[in-house]
């Protein structure tokens, strides 16, 4: 499996509506960030998939190294 690649240093901040499903890129290849957009063939890596709870705005993390994915945890702190 290849390492994700890092798409921003920077979370991403998308409005999400409630019952909605998303995938949010894991691999950091998508041009559609934060989104998938079927980029990650070959990685060995797969989007994640959530479903929004609520309608409201979220930040998605961007440098792909957060544990708590799809949201971001400040790991680009470290970057």
């Amino acid at each position: 499996m290849s390492e994700p690649v890092v798409a921003a240093k920077s979370p991403f901040e998308v409005e999400v509506e409630a019952g909605k499903s998303y995938a949010w890129c894991a691999c950091g290849h998508s041009k559609s960030q934060p989104y998938c957009d079927g980029s990650h063939k070959g990685t060995g890596m797969v989007p994640k998939v959530f479903k929004a709870e609520k309608s409201e705005t979220l930040w998605l993390c961007g440098c792909k190294q957060t544990r708590n994915g799809p949201h971001c945890d400040g790991s680009h702190n470290d970057l």
